[in-house]
């Protein structure tokens, strides 16, 4: 057995588990008029409340108990000094020194990479700024209309959450567009929509050798070839975020042009860095700087903050909770906004690849569970498609409800509408519904006897499910960037007591591999016969039926 699962602060948990699972939430309520008061919190403008949770004063205080234990506290130290904690890949994990906004230095290597950092983020601003006033144009001297962003995993996920979240902030002549995956649907339905004459291509990937990023900006390079038909033209038209002027350079694209980034900034926390390009082109320098300002505010608490009033730390040993002591799998991320609609998307990534894992830090096999499945949607049309696994199904799943205050576009009643669903949801997951409810709501409907004995178990709610509720005043850059930055520091917590390298993702190298391989064979005439039946099998269907 691990460390971890005989560690005192475990243990402790683990009995305390077995005295709080028979209490209901409704009675928790009943029991402390003040659990709200309790159980609530505030930061980077985020009202947070944890009271309809599964806990007592003496949960959190165990809970924490286990974050002292593991580390957590020195844990957040070591990143922030730029110490290499991504052990596998020998990387310190430096995403926060991109909206770093004081003037202390953060070393790498002995190299204080603030004054790096900064460069590239005025290069983008000053390009940005270029292309939003008109000042940078095309080959015929039109300003820009479509900025199409070329990228795959952080590189696209990202910037589509944040343009898609931010409409309302961004540049009216501007539309934006986001190709990631090579299936070629995509790129060819989105170039059908385009004038070459108007339209920006931003290339996003760290090698530029990225398979899919690649072909589809080839696939681009062809559409505007055959239109414009002057390779020198592309210099106007495609801008790269990249490290490897080599290739960028071979693209035809002006190597000025080229924005870089470290080998310290992940894909999935990559945002911040030059893959914020379309970010900074489509909202501008200050709401730009704003999306900064409110992650680097949420740094600031995560890295200063007590374990006792500290938002990320909290979050994380919630979840911690949940999986490792009542099972639960998944992990609900539910916005009651439409214009976070891709946000649960962009959690999954943040979230699984950073803690789906098996092996710890020492190399050792875990014999706990780690990361949930992460997953969701708009928060209303879950009503409509899931919610009733989650109200009367058999697994527990855990509920991160996330709302704005203020709409200021939305006509009434819809604003009203959605908060009072909102509210609705997470006090129906709380409280359910016990058997002397459905008899009294049968009885007053006129449904009684046999009739009523045999539809009381069909309308009973367990209740007592978890959620935790998050309130934005509004949803502005400043408070967006406050709430990614909140989910990933909480996914640090949870990967530092898993005692597992939140920052490198190797598993997702083994398909690509074999994808190369495979890609021979289905070019190849005749039978393939080098791999597992069942592959052989379906490549040789494949190449069987495939027209030629």
């Amino acid at each position: 057995m691990s460390k971890l699962l005989t560690s005192p602060a475990w243990q402790a948990l683990v009995e305390h588990h077995k005295q709080i699972s028979p209490l209901h939430l409704r009675d928790l309520f009943a029991q402390d008029p003040q659990r709200f008061e309790r159980f609530s919190l505030e930061s980077g403008g985020l009202f947070f409340d944890y009271s309809k949770n599964r806990i007592t004063e003496e949960t959190m205080t165990l809970l924490f108990d286990l974050a002292r234990q593991t580390g957590v506290t020195e844990r957040i130290q070591r990143m922030f000094s730029g110490e290499k904690i991504n052990i596998t890949e020998n990387r310190a994990v430096l995403h926060v020194a991109l909206r770093n906004l004081d003037k202390n230095p953060i070393v790498v290597d002995g190299e204080d990479v603030m004054p790096k950092v900064n460069a590239v983020k005025e290069k983008m601003f000053q390009f940005s700024d270029e292309i939003r006033s008109g000042e940078r144009t095309g080959y015929t001297g039109k300003a820009f209309t479509d900025i199409v962003n070329i990228g795959i995993g952080g590189s696209d996920l990202g910037p589509v959450m944040i343009c898609n979240a931010l409409k309302n902030f961004g540049h009216q002549r501007l539309t934006m567009h986001f190709v990631s995956t090579v299936d070629g649907d995509q790129v060819v339905s989105t170039l059908k929509k385009l004038n070459p004459e108007t339209t920006l291509f931003i290339i996003a990937s760290k090698t530029f050798t990225t398979q899919e990023t690649i072909t589809n900006a080839r696939t681009a390079r062809k559409w505007f070839l055959d239109r414009v038909g002057n390779e020198s033209h592309i210099a106007k038209h495609f801008v790269a975020v990249s490290t490897n002027a080599k290739a960028v350079s071979e693209f035809g694209i002006d190597t000025n042009n080229m924005f870089e980034f470290w080998d310290w900034v992940g894909g999935r926390y990559s945002l911040w860095s030059a893959i914020g390009l379309p970010i900074a082109i489509y909202l501008g320098k200050h709401d730009y700087q704003d999306l900064l300002h409110g992650a680097y505010t949420m740094d600031e608490h995560f890295k200063n903050k007590p374990l006792e009033q500290n938002l990320p730390v909290i979050m994380g040993l919630l979840g911690v909770w949940y999986i490792n002591f009542f099972g639960a799998n998944t992990q609900l991320i539910s916005p009651y906004n439409q214009a976070l609609q891709r946000f649960p998307a962009y959690l999954q990534q943040l979230d699984m690849e950073s803690n789906g894992k098996t092996v710890d830090l020492d190399g050792n096999r875990v014999d706990y569970h780690t990361g949930p499945v992460v997953w969701g949607d708009a928060g209303i049309n879950g009503q409509h498609a899931y919610y009733q696994m989650l109200h009367q199904g058999s697994q527990l799943v855990p509920i991160d409800f996330i709302a704005s205050v203020e709409h200021p576009d939305i006509p009434e009643p819809h604003s009203t509408i959605l908060m009072a669903n909102y509210f609705a949801q997470t006090e129906a997951f709380m409280r359910g519904k016990n058997e002397a409810e459905v008899r009294a709501e049968l009885d007053k409907a006129g449904i009684t006897g046999t009739a009523q004995d045999a539809l009381v178990p069909h309308k009973i709610f367990e209740g007592n499910r978890p959620t935790n509720s998050i309130l934005i005043q509004r949803l502005t850059p400043r408070r967006l960037g406050a709430l990614i930055a909140l989910y990933e520091h909480k996914i640090f917590v949870q990967g530092t007591i898993w005692n597992v390298n939140s920052y490198d993702q190797w598993g997702v190298e083994l398909g690509k591999q074999l994808a190369k391989a495979i890609e021979g064979d289905l070019t190849t005439p005749g039978l393939t016969t080098s791999h597992d039946a069942s592959t052989n099998g379906l490549i040789n269907y494949y190449k069987r039926n495939v027209p030629r």
